[in-house]
């Protein structure tokens, strides 16, 4: 469809809601957002999945959630994005005998006033990477949990907020299971994106080897400044969305649960109920906000002041495949939450 037939269907409002930021600023957010996308582009060799989920995570301040075998670039992709944005970064690598302390802080005796002060742990940075974040223990991940949910840290009796703009980059292997901690439903339904990384094509890996053997590494420019990814976030929740589009964020979700809610004249109603018995929980009101904020971030990306269906298309794997719970069945058949979503965007009614 031609822009200017996108523009006539999604951009004019429907109701009374504001139509949405003015074009230019749009374009002017979205000219920045890519000169960021081209630094981490002079480092990462492919990979565009992986670093335009990373942006708008940055933009959205959705945490991700990165998996994928090791030696993909996950780690140095997450320190080329920290190195490309003028923010403060820590790196933590989680083991089994990490301990909240090591995280958060910890309240420590100043002998000389007679009093408690708290030395601030890695976790008070604005871009924080738990590497391995599934090889900590529960008390870990719960300390964790309220950093990522509240942007606050308790140690001791006191609370101190985090600075923003405040991400959570974590990482984990998909098939290592020794020494390592499933992640607590709840702690994966607060990352916004769960990102699978997967091998390079054989022409990029070619031209990672050839970059290896470079007599200069490269390395990403600072590009951006903590302040204009707070603009970025103004004009994001500024970025229009139909009530058509919101009605089809709702069709999705609501798919995942029963079909009821979906609409006889709005979905393939057998291909749905095919689907569902394979799902043991569907997703989580979080599932709804976030699709339609990373749709946003999405169209903000490709330059645009209104979300189309496709825009919820892109993201919606990113944003459901961790929030899908399914049966042993499932298991028993060899059927991801990739193949549901799949069948999913196949089957809701797309306006």
């Amino acid at each position: 469809m031609s822009q200017k037939k996108l523009i006539d269907k999604y951009a004019t409002p429907s109701s009374t809601s504001s139509a949405g930021p003015a074009p230019a600023e749009v374009q002017q957010t979205a000219a920045t957002l890519g000169f960021l996308l081209d630094e981490i582009g002079k480092v990462i060799v492919g990979q565009q999945p992986m670093t335009r989920s990373l942006v708008m995570g940055l933009v959205t301040g959705g945490h991700i959630l990165l998996e994928g075998l090791p030696g993909l670039a996950k780690t140095l992709t997450v320190r080329t994005l920290a190195q490309a944005v003028h923010t403060q970064f820590h790196r933590i690598q989680f083991t089994p005998d990490l301990l909240p302390s090591d995280l958060i802080g910890t309240m420590i005796y100043d002998e000389k006033n007679k009093e408690f002060f708290a030395k601030k742990g890695p976790i008070f940075a604005n871009i924080v990477l738990a590497d391995e974040i599934n090889r900590a223990p529960a008390k870990v991940q719960s300390a964790l949990l309220e950093a990522m949910a509240e942007h606050q840290v308790t140690i001791g009796d006191k609370t101190f907020p985090l600075s923003e703009p405040f991400l959570v980059l974590a990482t984990q292997n998909p098939i290592e299971q020794e020494g390592t901690y499933n992640l607590p439903e709840a702690q994966l339904d607060r990352f916004m994106f769960k990102v699978r990384v997967d091998y390079p094509s054989r022409a990029e890996e070619q031209l990672i080897l050839e970059r290896m053997h470079a007599n200069e590494a490269p390395a990403a420019g600072r590009s951006i400044q903590p302040e204009q990814i707070m603009e970025a976030r103004r004009v994001l929740e500024s970025i229009y969305v139909d009530d058509r589009i919101k009605q089809y964020i709702l069709r999705l979700v609501m798919a995942t649960r029963k079909t009821n809610e979906v609409g006889k004249d709005e979905a393939k109603m057998e291909s749905i109920e095919e689907m569902l018995r394979f799902i043991q929980v569907g997703a989580s009101p979080r599932a709804t906000l976030f699709l339609s904020k990373a749709a946003r971030a999405h169209a903000l990306l490709e330059g645009r002041h209104f979300v189309t269906p496709d825009d919820v298309k892109a993201v919606a794997r990113e944003i459901l495949r961790h929030r899908l719970i399914l049966t042993f069945e499932a298991d028993a058949k060899n059927i991801t939450t990739d193949d549901i979503i799949t069948k999913l965007l196949e089957s809701v009614y797309v306006p």
